[in-house]
């Protein structure tokens, strides 16, 4: 695999105490504005949009996932999208720019999975990282979330034709391959010191997001918890969300926490490298930017 000297970073390393973090960016994809929410007025998306300039119809999703260092553990927090979808050419990085931050694939001990979505799972399916991995590699996931993928129910999403389809197939897939390896949890579990996995609910059954914390600093990876229009209007429904209203419940009440612990936030698609902190806005929430720190 060649690797590029790339225009732009893709990666992004923030301490928590003794614990390195390192954010990378597995590209974008695109995505259909109005999955963004799908119970907001149209005329509100559309103003919410041209006040963060973004296109009106079709706009760049980042994705994000995150390598965590804790004691003698190499933890990868989700694994992108993977190389096998054509629709999609710009995502599927991570193979790549793992290589580039120089970490082998057999380097890392354990994988920690929000959920089973495709773009948070075919990265493990791609030739980069499957087969590269070490054979007694442990793999983090809610109980809840391989049970849910068995017969998953798309009654309450919203997405284009083909996706449920293709995410039902990818989770079989990742399922039929890994299954000897994924350590099942029912509520949380403490990957290494410092490192809790946590499930949520609400995107999906066994959605979960990781808490950080060493030496007196807190970081949470929210996985799909978070969106960027779930600030100023954390109500608002994501097309992917296959529970909207436990969604929107999950969504505030990590938002508060956040904003009163002053932790530092980071989510699959917010805008690279999304180290921010939640700052309490009314009944709202506002997005703070974390300085970057070079």
């Amino acid at each position: 695999m060649t690797v590029v000297d790339e225009l732009v970073p893709s990666r992004y390393a923030q301490r928590v105490g003794d614990i390195e973090v390192l954010v990378i960016s597995d590209g974008v994809l695109p995505i259909t504005a109005s999955t963004l929410a799908t119970n907001a007025d149209a005329a509100d998306l559309a103003a919410w949009l041209e006040d963060m300039f973004l296109p009106p119809e079709v706009l760049d999703w980042p994705l994000n996932v995150a390598v965590v260092r804790s004691g003698d553990q190499t933890i990868l927090i989700d694994s992108g999208l993977g190389l096998e979808f054509p629709g999609f050419p710009r995502a599927g990085q991570l193979a790549m720019r793992l290589q580039a931050a120089g970490i082998a694939p057999a380097a890392v001990t354990d994988v920690v999975l929000t959920h089973l979505h495709m773009d948070h799972v075919g990265g493990l399916l791609a030739d980069g990282l499957r087969g590269r991995m070490r054979p007694d590699l442990r793999i983090h996931l809610a109980s809840a979330e391989a049970e849910f993928w068995s017969s998953p129910d798309f009654s309450r999403t919203v997405m284009p034709a083909p996706i449920p389809d293709v995410l039902r197939t990818t989770a079989s897939r990742f399922l039929e391959v890994y299954r000897s390896q994924l350590r099942p949890f029912e509520t949380e579990y403490e990957v290494a010191p410092g490192v809790r996995v946590c499930r949520t609910g609400g995107h999906t059954p066994g959605h979960s997001i990781v808490r950080v914390e060493s030496g007196g600093q807190r970081l949470t990876f929210a996985g799909d918890a978070v969106f960027q229009p779930g600030f100023e209007n954390p109500q608002w429904h994501n097309g992917f969300e296959h529970d909207p209203e436990e969604a929107a419940r999950v969504r505030v009440r990590l938002l508060r926490e956040m904003a009163a612990t002053g932790e530092s936030l980071v989510a699959t698609h917010l805008s690279f490298p999304s180290v921010c902190r939640v700052a309490v806005a009314g009944d709202a929430f506002r997005f703070v930017p974390t300085v970057w720190d070079y």
